[in-house]
This record gives C-alpha cells, structure tokens and sequence, in this order.
C-alpha cells in the first residue's frame, strides 16, 4: 500500500527550502516563548501546561499539520498535475496511505518533537510531561493530516477551509458544544497527553482509551473517504 517512489516525491517537494522556514517558524516561536517564561518565572510549574497545552496544541500542531496536510495533495489538483499522478495504475488508496504517511512523519518533526522538547525546557527534564506532549502530539499529527488530505480533495481551496476548521470547529464549537469533544483532534491529543502527564492543566476532557478509539475511527473514516474523492476524481476531473 505505501508507494516509496510517491513518498520520495511528496517528501522532496514538500521539503522545498521556503517552505521549511515556513514549517519551522511556529515551533521556533513556541521554544522560543518557553525558554521566555523559563527564565521569567524560573522553577514555577504553574504556567507549562496551560502554555504548551493551548500554544502547543491549539496552534502549532494544527497550523503545522494545516500546511502540510494542505500541501501533500492540494496543490497538485490545483495545478491538475495530479492528473499524471492518477493515469498511473497506483491505487488511489495507496497514494492516500502514502501522502498520509509523509504527511504526518513531516508534522510529527515539525509539531510534535518541538512540544516534547519545550517540555523538557520547561520542567527542566525529559519526565512524564514532555513525554506526554511529545505522544500526545504525535497522535494529533495523525489525525490532523488525515482530516486536511481529506479537505484537499473536497475543495480547490483547502487552506481557506483548514482555517475554518481550526478557527470554528477546534477553536470555538468544541469549547462551546459539550459533545463536540468527540469529534475534536485537539481533544483526542490532550486525552493521550493527559493520560501520561497526569496534569489537569491540560485542559483534557477525554480519557486516554476513548481519546485513542476515536482518534483511530476519524483517521480511518477521513482517509477513506479522501480515497473515494480521489476516486471520482478521476471520473469527472473536477475536485
């Protein structure tokens, strides 16, 4: 299923110098802001938390994931070169799976290692805290990328609707709506977070299990559903 010449392409194009500067600025930012408060606040444990919970999980994960996810698939059926893509006998579930793949090892570098190492910054060892960011991240990698390569074969537009996404739905709704929870990738990497961290600053509403169950069906359930736009695709050229 995972397509090793397609992964090598995606990667080198995603890897394009500009856009690694791109990828790099939110987490400098949040490692810069943690080493700040370190030095402001000391040996104070009040503040990691509930700043590399919000910072860490509200915004550099999901805007990371935002231009990767974005950028694996969306460009390439906004400049039809996709087309030469689908003409091959690749199944187009497998250049999914692949896109996917990249897509999140590339997060996971650029979002989810730099969260565990703010933590380790920010309580001064490698414990259970920055463990719990660095795996709680890397679960919002996962489901984040699978959710905006799933956008990118909705709409020519898929930066615009990620935003949206991240804005209302994660920023708003789900701090709003109690049920909404459920359907939270932000959630889902704060219930696993939560669970090894063990810190209630964390702002988890979800146990670690539910938080892992779900996480895994909105995967599975995005990715199929962006194989079967691809799919069609291919039918009516129109994404």
């Amino acid at each position: 299923m995972f397509n090793p010449t397609i992964a090598r392409i995606t990667l080198r194009a995603l890897l394009g110098r500009k856009r690694v500067f791109l990828l790099a600025l939110p987490a400098v930012v949040l490692l810069l802001l943690t080493v700040a408060l370190k030095a402001a606040h000391g040996t104070s444990t009040s503040w990691p938390a509930e700043v590399l919970g919000r910072v860490g999980f509200s915004a550099l994960l999901p805007l990371t994931a935002l231009i990767v996810g974005t950028s694996v698939l969306g460009a390439e059926i906004d400049d039809s070169s996709i087309l030469h893509l689908l003409a091959t006998p690749v199944p187009r579930k497998s250049i999914i799976l692949t896109k996917a793949v990249v897509a999140t090892g590339v997060t996971l570098a650029f979002a989810a290692v730099p969260e565990f190492v703010a933590g380790v910054i920010a309580i001064g060892k490698a414990g259970s805290f920055a463990v719990g960011l660095g795996v709680g991240a890397v679960l919002g990698s996962a489901v984040y990328t699978a959710v905006f390569l799933l956008i990118s074969t909705i709409t020519r537009h898929p930066v615009a609707f990620a935003l949206a996404y991240v804005a209302v739905w994660e920023g708003l709704v789900t701090n709003l709506v109690p049920g909404a929870k459920y359907l939270s990738a932000e959630q889902y990497s704060l219930g696993l977070a939560n669970s090894i961290a063990k810190n209630d600053a964390l702002n988890s509403h979800l146990t670690a299990t539910t938080a892992l169950i779900l996480a895994v069906i909105a995967s599975i359930a995005a990715l199929t559903l962006a194989s079967n736009r691809l799919r069609s695709y291919t039918l009516t050229g129109d994404a």
